[in-house]
């Protein structure tokens, strides 16, 4: 009877030690699923990424481009920009992008339209100013001054957000003299006031700011102001539309939106 309960005892014994490890086997399994996960999470977004973006948006979007490669590394991202009016054409000819940023809605509209973009969403606003050289030579004050004989200005072209915008403010102010040239784009109206080849330009407050310390920023008054919405979507053309998705939310988050901020835009 003494030998059957020491066998009874070692078989109970050996029972306890065999689940024992089971369990520390199992344990020990615990971590090696966990690094997986982990691993897999930091592998993040990966690719190239190319978004056509209205001129006013180069400085804000150089930086934003930059913070997002920053938080996924394995990613680049290339600009295009120029008049809104030029890249919607690019965009409907299927320019190779990922992404569109137009300076107002009506561009965008000729690519949702066409079927070319989808998902649209106004990620910024921005307001116009008078541009005028560093210590505004002319004292110019307001839109009135634009039409004194004395005052030279320039325009964006009317098929740009930046002229259209800046035709109906000076509609609005009543100013009926000429521009002495139409520009491409607003950052040539910069680049004409910088230079000294006219006394003041029209175009949005983000640019006036960009340009310091070679121009400043006359402000033009609510009434007789246009607010720019600045629509993005993803291409259809796009090969990396999760990646090109990822930028415009990333643009529309707080920290993107400081970004913009800092630049002059308002928020959306």
């Amino acid at each position: 009877m003494k030998v059957g309960r020491r066998s009874s005892l070692g078989l109970v014994l050996a029972l306890v030690s065999v689940l024992g490890l089971g369990a520390r086997c199992g344990d020990e399994d615990k971590p090696k699923a966990a690094a997986s996960t982990s691993t897999s999470t930091a592998v993040g977004l990966t690719g190239n990424l190319t978004v056509l973006a209205a001129a006013s948006l180069s400085e804000a979007f150089r930086e934003l481009g930059g913070a997002f490669e920053g938080k996924h590394p394995a990613t680049k991202i290339t600009f295009s920009f120029d008049a809104s009016s030029a890249l919607a054409l690019q965009a409907n000819n299927g320019a190779p992008a990922d992404l569109f940023a137009s300076a107002d809605q009506a561009n965008m509209k000729k690519v949702t339209d066409a079927g070319n973009a989808t998902g649209s969403r106004v990620v910024a606003r921005n307001k116009l100013a008078i541009v005028v050289a560093k210590g505004n030579p002319k004292k110019v004050s307001g839109l009135a001054d634009l039409g004194k004989s004395s005052v030279t200005y320039v325009l964006c072209a009317p098929e740009v957000p930046c002229g259209k915008y800046g035709a109906e403010a000076l509609r609005k102010a009543g100013v009926k003299a000429k521009p002495k040239s139409l520009e491409t784009n607003v950052k040539a109206v910069v680049t004409k006031v910088s230079g000294g080849e006219v006394d003041a330009g029209i175009g949005y407050v983000t640019d006036a700011r960009a340009a310091a310390p070679s121009a400043e920023g006359i402000e033009i008054p609510d009434e007789y102001n246009v607010v720019a919405e600045y629509p993005m979507a993803v291409l259809k053309q796009s090969t990396r539309t999760e990646l090109a998705s990822a930028f415009l939310e990333f643009v529309l988050t707080p920290d993107g939106q400081a970004v913009l901020a800092k630049y002059g835009f308002t928020a959306v």
